[in-house]
Parts: C-alpha cells; sequence; structure tokens
C-alpha cells in the first residue's frame, strides 16, 4: 500500500524563526524543512523543499500557517545544492524578488542537472562497476526516474563562504563550511542565541550520506566537518530533517561513532578475501533495513566514500583489472 503523503505545516520554534515542514516523496525521508526567519518587513528564507507537481502550494500552506506568503522572502540561503534545499529557489525568486546566496561548490547539482541524463548513465556506471548485478541495476534505473526536483538552474548571487554574516531580527548569522554530506554543505550559527542552521550536515538521528565522485574524500570531510560544529557553542540544532533537537556534541559523537563502526564492518568483510564495493553493503549496513534501490543509490555511496576514505589511509586498495572493481586490504 502507498505511504500517505504528509502535508505541509508551519512549527514557531522561537519568535521571529518558524520551521516549515515540507513533504517529501522518498522512502524513510517523509519530509524536509526550510527554515523563515523575521527580517525588518520580510523573512529570510532558509533553504526552499523540493520542486515537483504540488509542491509550491505545500510551501504556501506552510508560510501561510505562520501568516507570511513567498512575497515576504527578502532573501533565500540553501545551505547546500541538494535539490530538497535548493529545487524550488528559481520559483521563489521569481515571486519575490529575492536574491539567492549558496555555497560556490554546486556543480554536483547544477551540472547533473544541466544534463540529466548523463548524470544518471554516470550513476548506473559507478553501480555496475561497483558490482550490482543486472538485474538490481535495473530495478534501480527504474526506480531512480527521471527528474532531479530542481525546477530550474539558477546561481547565486552572492557566494555563501566564511565571513558572510545573514542578518536578522534574531541577530546576526555566521557561515561555516561544512562539506562530507555535499561539496556545497555550510551551517549557519548564531553565537548569541547559540542556534546552528544544520542542514543535513547534523540530524537529531545519525543519518549518513555523501556525494560521491566530486571530492576525492567526502567521509574524511565530513569528519573534519564535525570537529567544526564542535568548536561552536550550540544549544538547538535547527536541522534540515526532523525537530530541533539539543546536544549537539552528542549527535556528532554519535556520527563519529557509526562511521567507525561501518569502516570495521568493512574492513571485517574484507578480512575474507577481495570484494566489490556491493558486495560490503548488507555488512556494513548490518543495522539498517531499506529497500534494495536504495541500498544501491545510498548504500552503495556511502560503501564507496568510506572505501576512498580507507585508500587514503593506506588500509585498503583496488585489485589489479578487477571488472567489476574488487576491494582488499592493503
Amino acid at each position: 500500500m502507498a505511504r500517505r503523503r504528509e502535508l505541509a505545516r508551519a512549527d514557531r520554534v522561537l519568535p521571529g524563526l518558524w520551521r516549515l515542514r515540507l513533504p517529501l516523496p522518498w522512502p524513510g525521508v517523509p519530509h524536509g524543512n526550510a527554515y523563515a526567519i523575521a527580517a525588518g518587513d520580510g523573512v529570510v528564507l532558509v533553504d526552499t523543499g523540493l520542486h515537483e507537481p504540488g509542491s509550491m502550494r505545500q510551501l504556501e500552506l506552510a508560510l501561510g500557517q505562520a501568516n507570511l506568503r513567498v512575497e515576504h522572502v527578502r532573501l533565500v540561503v540553501c545551505t547546500h545544492a541538494h535539490s530538497d534545499h535548493y529545487g524550488q529557489a528559481a520559483p521563489i525568486m521569481e515571486r519575490s524578488g529575492a536574491e539567492l546566496w549558496m555555497h560556490p561548490n554546486h556543480q554536483h547539482m547544477t551540472s547533473a542537472a544541466q544534463d540529466p541524463k548523463r548524470a544518471f548513465e554516470r550513476r548506473f556506471e559507478i553501480a555496475r562497476q561497483s558490482g550490482v548485478p543486472a538485474d538490481a541495476l535495473a530495478a534501480y534505473r527504474e526506480a531512480r526516474g527521471g527528474g532531479f526536483g530542481i525546477a530550474e538552474i539558477v546561481m547565486p548571487d552572492r557566494e555563501l563562504l566564511p565571513g558572510v554574516e545573514v542578518e536578522t531580527d534574531l541577530g546576526t548569522w555566521r557561515v561555516y563550511e561544512t562539506p562530507g554530506h555535499a561539496p556545497s554543505h555550510v551551517v549557519l550559527h548564531q553565537p548569541e542565541r547559540e542556534l546552528l542552521l544544520s542542514g543535513d550536515h547534523l540530524l537529531g538521528r545519525v543519518s549518513l550520506y555523501y556525494d560521491f565522485g566530486y571530492t576525492p574524500d567526502p567521509a574524511g570531510e565530513f569528519l573534519d566537518s564535525l570537529d567544526v560544529v564542535d568548536g561552536l557553542d550550540v544549544q538547538l540544532v535547527l536541522a534540515g530533517h526532523g525537530r530541533p533537537v539539543r546536544d549537539a556534541r552528542r549527535l556528532t559523537a554519535a556520527n563519529r561513532r557509526t562511521i567507525e563502526e561501518r569502516i570495521g564492518r568493512i574492513r571485517s568483510a574484507l578480512a575474507d578475501g577481495p570484494r566489490t564495493a556491493f558486495d560490503v553493503v548488507p555488512e556494513m549496513w548490518a543495522d539498517v533495513d531499506l529497500p534494495e534501490p536504495t541500498m544501491i543509490g545510498w548504500g552503495l555511496t556511502e560503501a564507496l566514500c568510506y572505501l576512498n576514505h580507507m585508500e587514503l589511509r593506506g588500509e585498503v586498495e583496488k585489485t589489479d583489472g578487477d571488472d567489476p572493481e574488487r576491494w582488499q586490504l592493503a
């Protein structure tokens, strides 16, 4: 039976700060958050939601519950360029006249969205080289569909880099680079109120995903970015999915612990001999129960990032000449 889709809603976190909970079509990820922050006669909108049929209406419903309209948006800020955080930037900008601020390393999404067919074929070839069986690969192709969830590719009016500040009625938010989940990822910190707009870098539960193939070591970048957040005073984490949560350092520690556990499982799997990246996914995800297309699109990406990270640390290496590629302990 098909899962019933959630409806958009707004929750006031603090006076002048609303969480806009926007529905998503993905298994295990029923909604994503945008945040509206009072700023003068309007709001700063942090993240936009995924673009799909009816999605702008869902955003309007959420804003309406906060007595706001799209036309009240004075600035769009994207924590990163994934479709559920950037996908509706274009129609929001068109209706409100707002600028877009986003990190310049957005090509992992904007370049792919310019040629979706090529981007999907690249993913399929990586999956094939990583040992995904032909029947599972065919099911993955069918499940993926053809959309990117982006209304229109728009470039940022300002690059969201360290030193840039976002002014709101709740004070000034400072930008920190936190790549790993995506090359374009940043967090926004409000030091006086000890608030962190964390995007997908830090969630209320451990849910790891890395963009593969755009930087040499996404997993290592993510671990370094956890150190960045540990250096900030944070009382409340405003994440891209789920409810606001406290105890940021407990969350960063849980992410590090999970990563080490999964790397340890990969290491144990390779102790029995060379394996493809896809072979090790079920063991790496021994505590996760998701359908096979998700294991390919999500689990395989995570396994490849850990294998690259382990290779850079001198722990593993690819065997010579195998197709599909196999990995072994160094």
